[in-house]
């Protein structure tokens, strides 16, 4: 805020003020390492048992890249992971192994 205030008339002028408001709608810009640039549409709702806590939803206009990007972090978020689900498996069958009855 120090530097902000000291390069901007502007800044100063609105910090002053204390001109904040809460945006309830809009557009926000992410970056994600592995699908690239998203932009997506929020709304906060609020969340009648905890007033000033607001419940944010994200969404992509379909047909837009951002939902193609969004669509592929749903599908890795959906899918299991197959060293967890080999390992399942290894583990059922030691325990489906058949122990002699006693006295066989």
């Amino acid at each position: 805020m120090g530097e902000l205030s000291t390069r901007s008339e502007d800044f100063r002028t609105l910090w002053v003020a204390h001109d904040v408001r809460l945006h309830h709608t809009g557009l926000k810009r992410f970056h994600h390492p592995a699908v690239g640039d998203l932009i997506l549409a929020f709304e906060a709702l609020p969340v009648p048992t905890d007033p000033g806590l607001p419940l944010t939803a994200l969404s992509a206009e379909p047909g837009i890249p951002s939902a193609d990007g969004l669509k592929l972090l749903t599908t890795w978020a959906a899918t299991p992971d197959q060293t967890d689900q080999s390992d399942n498996e290894l583990t059922s069958d030691r325990h489906a192994t058949h122990q002699p009855a006693p006295g066989a």
